[in-house]
């Protein structure tokens, strides 16, 4: 029996990512080797993901604190990655998410350093995230982390861990259609809307600096954040990674299973509406308004996000730019992390003036 395309199309263009953000190459290697069918995917990772939450239990009962927090985490990161694009059975989905959020919430205190997980009120409801704050640092700048259309909070450790060891604290957030909101919340393209609620916030702690905030976004969360340094001024440096300047009001050519789990996340009835909720999808507007200064990252073999949204906002903002384009990099780069992780932590740090280490 053929492989079905769409298990093909995650063994294809997924490694990378699942790789350097938390799956053991065996595992990605094995699970999908053995998944026939799509259908199959969200169960199939969820087998994976009890065998790592069994040695986090292990470790635990044996007194070593920090080997479970790295179990859990993992066993968190194959949870999401069962549901992230696995919106066809969204009973199964969302049993899978909320594991995921079990997992990594028993890892924070474990981890180092450890997290805490927090409740930010946002129109009525409650976004949730993972605060995380560099040892030995008082006070210290935070980076704002926007998720993706199929990114979540969950996934986010290589990615803290690095701002972390700069001495920048870390909150990676659930926003509307993302996560633990996206049952309530649709895609919001007016991302400022959560953003500023994130960042009102931040100043409520007095443990954070919230005369340093910056912001932070991966794929869709690549558009967010920029779209929320055009309005929130309190935003001091913005990262960008792969994100658009402007969507298209049509799918043609994107990967069937990103256009459903677009169609909905945006609590969208078909296509036809799934296009309008696009459309709002733009820079084009407000980029002139992005005074901060901003990292921008694309990959000229991005499948998702072609080259040209980046040199289109790196070309409409007002602030400095820096932009990077790597070559023959994929969507978000995971084929050539080492490019651009470390560096916009590196930039980020510099940029809420924190000291070189």
């Amino acid at each position: 029996m053929a492989r079905d395309p769409r298990v093909q199309s995650a063994i294809d263009h997924w490694s990378p990512r699942f790789i350097i953000n938390g799956v053991p190459s065996a595992d990605f290697a094995e699970v999908t080797a053995a998944c026939e069918t799509w259908e199959d995917w969200c169960a199939a990772w969820g087998e994976r993901a009890k065998v790592h939450e069994a040695l986090g239990e292990q470790a635990l009962a044996e007194g070593y604190r920090l080997s479970a927090g790295a179990h859990f985490t993992r066993a968190a990161v194959c949870h999401h990655f069962g549901k992230f694009l696995f919106v066809n059975d969204l009973a199964q989905q969302k049993a899978a998410n909320m594991r995921a959020v079990e997992c990594r919430n028993k890892a924070l205190p474990l981890i180092d350093p450890p997290g805490e997980r927090v409740a930010i009120p946002y129109e009525g409801k409650v976004l949730y995230g993972n605060l995380r704050k560099p040892k030995g640092v008082v006070n210290p700048p935070v980076v704002v982390m926007c998720m993706g259309l199929d990114s979540t909070k969950e996934e986010m450790d290589d990615y803290e861990n690095r701002f972390l060891a700069r001495g920048v604290a870390t909150l990676p957030f659930d926003g509307p259609g993302q996560g633990e909101a996206e049952y309530e919340l649709p895609i919001c393209p007016e991302f400022e809307k959560p953003v500023k609620a994130v960042v009102d916030w931040i100043e409520t702690r007095g443990d954070l600096d919230a005369s340093r905030i910056g912001i932070w976004g991966v794929s869709f969360g690549g558009y967010y954040a920029p779209r929320a340094a055009a309005f929130e001024k309190r935003i001091k440096a913005c990262v960008s990674l792969s994100g658009a300047y402007q969507r298209k009001t049509t799918f043609e050519g994107r990967p069937v299973i990103n256009v459903e789990a677009f169609r909905v996340r945006s609590g969208s009835k078909d296509l036809e509406e799934a296009g309008r909720v696009a459309a709002r999808v733009s820079l084009a507007d407000c980029a002139k308004d992005i005074t901060c200064p901003i990292y921008i990252l694309a990959g000229t073999k991005d499948r998702l996000t072609g080259v040209d949204q980046a040199q289109k906002l790196a070309d409409a903002v007002s602030g400095p730019v820096t932009l990077s384009i790597v070559e023959g990099g994929n969507h978000v780069v995971n084929n050539y992390w080492y490019t651009y992780r470390d560096q916009t932590a590196d930039w980020m740090a510099t940029q809420l003036g924190v000291a070189k280490r």
